[in-house]
């Protein structure tokens, strides 16, 4: 029944007292709409239900309620309801999308402005379908697809939900070989590195040889001819190195039994197909038994080829690895 004026002395008839009593006891029935819907000044004191298979809205205007109104509003059918503000202001501690078998009261606390009382209190049947999705806002609860690989997420407020995937512009760094490579028999190779960082940062963690004494070797490009060359200074005296020859020594030498080794290799500019490829590394090996007992080493040098870097060798000369693995970055 929608909301009345009585008069004293009025008699209401059965099916008058009917209507009140349904009301009263949760609005009463209703038959469902099955299109998006702006309620009216009869709606007041009723039940509104929706049932249709897509998205629908109850747009609220200013003008038809007065303070102390309610609607109910009930969702039954598979698409999403929306209450949405017209010219009337609604808000809500919830959501103001009612998936399907949700329902809420809509109460005026003057005639341009309501709250919505959702009875779930969780809104809407959650917007994510992809994993890597995010739950935004813009004007309801939203998603945000996925970026693609290696983008980032920034703010933009010329977005519906403020935010947007971008690639990077500087800084940053991507783990190119996702999870990492472990060092596995005596030689390992990471290929199909793409051209588009800036730079590479290679670190391996956990370098272990199964053989006493025998350092990480390395090479680009499954290049072993004599094409390396530059610099290093080892040990806790800082013996000098020098290398001109068919890989670059970057140090370890430990026990077998470390597994505490750390090993960086740095390689700017890698990409770029006009000039010598420069690089630098640093290696900290750390004796099995005797912690205090470091070996650290330091060096720098080139690879005289042009051509950009798409993969990256890791070898010891004698026996295998027994542990370690590789993590390549590409730096913006």
């Amino acid at each position: 029944m929608a909301k009345q004026t009585f008069t004293t002395g009025q008699v209401l008839t059965a099916a008058q007292m009917q209507s009140l009593q349904n009301t009263a006891l949760g609005g009463g029935d209703a038959t469902p709409k099955v299109a998006s819907y702006v309620l009216v000044a009869a709606d007041a004191g009723t039940t509104v239900a929706m049932n249709a298979a897509g998205a629908t809205t109850i747009t609220v205007n200013t003008g038809l309620f007065a303070a102390g109104d309610t609607v109910f509003i009930q969702n039954r059918g598979a698409g999403a309801c929306t209450v949405t503000a017209g010219t009337a202001t609604v808000a809500t501690a919830g959501s103001l999308i009612l998936p399907q078998n949700d329902a809420g009261i809509l109460y005026f606390t003057s005639a341009s402005a309501a709250i919505f009382y959702d009875y779930i209190q969780a809104g809407a049947v959650s917007p994510l379908t992809t994993k890597g999705d995010l739950y935004t806002f813009s004007t309801s609860d939203a998603r945000l697809g996925v970026g693609a690989n290696g983008t980032t997420l920034v703010a933009d407020s010329a977005e519906a939900t403020g935010l947007k995937w971008a690639t990077a512009s500087s800084g940053g760094m991507t783990l190119i070989n996702s999870g990492g490579t472990a060092l596995s028999s005596n030689s390992t190779t990471i290929s199909s590195i793409p051209a588009t960082y800036n730079d590479l940062y290679i670190v391996i963690r956990g370098f272990k040889p199964t053989a006493d004494g025998y350092n990480t070797n390395f090479r680009v490009n499954g290049d072993s001819g004599t094409r390396y060359r530059g610099i290093g200074i080892s040990g806790a005296s800082h013996t000098e190195y020098t290398f001109n020859g068919t890989l670059i020594e970057i140090g370890g030498g430990t026990d077998s039994g470390s597994d505490t080794n750390l090993q960086t290799v740095y390689i700017p500019d890698y990409a770029n197909t006009s000039t010598w490829k420069l690089f630098s590394f640093d290696c900290l090996a750390v004796h099995e038994t005797n912690t205090s007992n470091l070996r650290y080493t330091k060096g720098w040098g080139a690879y005289n080829q042009t051509g950009a870097i798409s993969s990256v060798n890791f070898s010891v000369v004698t026996g295998t690895f027994g542990g370690g693995t590789v993590y390549v970055y590409g730096v913006k």
